[in-house]
């Protein structure tokens, strides 16, 4: 069986859509937990690549880093007013019943 996709989200996702995942049996890690709060949008992409997670974000420099490469384990990317938190969770839930670990790596996902 392909390997599912676990999440990691930065600090600018709200900490009630790790939640909602949670409730889910999505395998999600966040950047307070991971004790990364104010490190470099590098450190978070390279936390999110040795732990084999898609990195989860609002911040659209993770889109110019993933332009300059590919050696990540995904990215999925939202407007943070595009939408609301129900709508996140229901987008990211989406993603994982579709896509395996290996299809998301080295991909950015818009939500």
């Amino acid at each position: 069986m392909a390997e599912r996709i676990r999440f990691h989200l930065d600090e600018h996702i709200a900490p009630a859509i790790a939640r909602g995942l949670r409730r889910h049996g999505i395998d999600v890690t966040t950047t307070v937990e991971a004790a990364l709060l104010s490190r470099s949008d590098l450190a978070q992409l390279e936390y999110a690549r040795t732990s084999h997670r898609a990195l989860v974000t609002h911040d659209a420099d993770f889109l110019r880093l993933a332009s300059q490469s590919s050696h990540h384990s995904g990215i999925v990317y939202s407007h943070k007013t595009a939408h609301s938190v129900g709508e996140m969770i229901r987008r990211l839930i989406l993603l994982y019943e579709v896509l395996t670990a290996g299809e998301i790596q080295g991909r950015v996902e818009f939500l």
